[in-house]
């Protein structure tokens, strides 16, 4: 069995949503500066890289922020599903002509997203893969209660809003800023973390995969 990192490493040079808080790192103590230890101060979003999106996100009236995600949920059985390169949204048709294993409770999906991470440089892409309303509610029907997705958002990035309401209204977690590059198609067992932070809509998290 092998473990899979299917996080992305946060640096200032990793891109965020547009209009959301840069990523700072800086040094506030240091060694070499005659300090008694290394200390870097943080500051970012919540949806910055790899992170887990709680119902409070785009479901105002539904109080369910990230401390109250179920662990049960964000770990177990999964399946990585890869998208031809071809596939530019993710819609009920594309779903309904590919295999989706029997009782997929979590599902994650490689798209060419998973390349833009290496080759892009920092770069924020509007056009990335991502899941339309249509192919959210296949996802409800079907019972999912996780989707992943390997770009900073699940939904296109300008119809951000229905996909959202539909998968959190339906209590489904939603982990986005993947990379599934190095991962195959198939059965895996999923272990996403996100940071406790109490009171919020969303979290970083380190997300892996043990499997084959």
């Amino acid at each position: 069995m092998r473990i899979y990192d299917i996080s992305v490493t946060v640096t200032p040079d990793l891109p965020v949503w547009p209009g959301d808080p840069a990523i700072i790192l800086e040094s506030r103590s240091s060694i070499a500066a005659g300090d008694d230890a290394n200390v870097t101060g943080m500051q970012m979003g919540v949806h910055t890289g790899t992170h887990v999106d709680a119902p409070h996100h785009f479901v105002d009236d539904d109080p369910r922020t990230v401390e109250q995600m179920s662990l049960k949920t964000l770990t177990g059985r999964t399946y990585v599903l890869h998208l031809p390169d071809q596939v530019s949204v993710i819609s009920a048709e594309i779903l309904s002509q590919v295999e989706i294993p029997p009782r997929t409770r979590r599902l994650l999906f490689r798209t060419r997203n998973s390349s833009y991470w290496a080759t892009e440089g920092g770069r924020f892409r509007e056009d990335f893969v991502a899941i339309d309303a249509s192919g959210a509610q296949y996802l409800v029907d079907r019972g999912v209660k996780l989707v992943g997705v390997d770009y900073l958002s699940v939904a296109p990035f300008d119809a951000g809003k229905p996909t959202h309401e539909i998968l959190l209204k339906a209590g489904i977690i939603l982990v986005e800023g993947l990379d599934l590059s190095h991962v195959d198609q198939g059965r895996y067992t999923l272990y996403c973390l996100p940071i406790k932070l109490g009171g919020v809509e969303g979290a970083p998290a380190r997300a892996i995969l043990i499997g084959p």
